[in-house]
């Protein structure tokens, strides 16, 4: 509260430190995330990571606990800039647990499950993996991509197809049951694959070949 209040009116935490109050990431040390509206003045202060913007809108803050702060669906966006992939889909996940109202505003264009197959399959193919067999049946599921041999499925996600309670459930029972079976089931989101490629590949690689050496990331 100290932070928000030393960067005066319309201040507000956010990023990494209003995912914490909002529980949605664990708390870390470092400076305090703060955003304020407007794009110039406020001058910056130690123990503080000053962020100006000109889209933060009275709609997009609230109060958690008496202290000014972004809200869910801003907080995630702001998270979209800073984090990992693997952390903003954690963060994702966490809100629509707890029951977070989720603006459509969240949304951006994502490739389309047909568009994110193919980036998939590109990759598989760029960097001299075996092709996977694609959208067969296993038992009464029908995953993206198999390895039959290796047992190995994968799942790719935009957040969009994904979002809400049901599907997160769903997706939860689906894959316990499949691993039950005797696969295992590694599940990446379209930002993983068109932002991390190389570590993508690299989780693929490990299960299908486990025996060969790392080899160079993909250019």
């Amino acid at each position: 509260m100290a932070a928000v209040l030393a960067c005066g009116r319309g201040a507000v935490l956010s990023h990494r430190d209003a995912a914490a109050l909002w529980r949605i990431l664990p708390p870390r040390s470092g400076p305090v995330a703060i955003t304020v509206p407007g794009i110039a003045g406020r001058a910056k202060r130690k123990g503080i990571a000053l962020h100006r913007s000109s889209t933060l809108t009275q709609q997009a803050t609230t109060l958690r606990r008496g202290i000014p702060v972004t809200s869910p669906t801003r907080t995630l966006i702001d998270l979209r800039r800073t984090t990992s992939p693997e952390e903003l889909s954690k963060a994702q996940r966490e809100a629509e647990f707890r029951g977070y109202r989720l603006d459509d505003t969240l949304d951006e264009p994502e490739p389309t499950r047909n568009e994110l197959e193919r980036r998939f399959l590109r990759l598989c193919r760029a960097a001299s993996l075996p092709s996977p067999e694609v959208n067969v049946a296993v038992g009464e599921y029908v995953p993206d991509f198999l390895w039959r041999q290796q047992r190995l499925i994968v799942e790719t996600d935009g957040w969009r197809s994904h979002r809400g309670r049901a599907a997160f459930e769903h997706d939860h029972i689906r894959e316990a049951r499949l691993v039950a079976a005797g696969y295992e089931v590694l599940r990446f989101t379209w930002r993983q694959v068109v932002d991390d490629p190389n570590q993508v590949i690299a989780s693929v690689r490990i299960r299908l070949t486990p025996s060969l050496p790392s080899l160079a990331p993909l250019e």
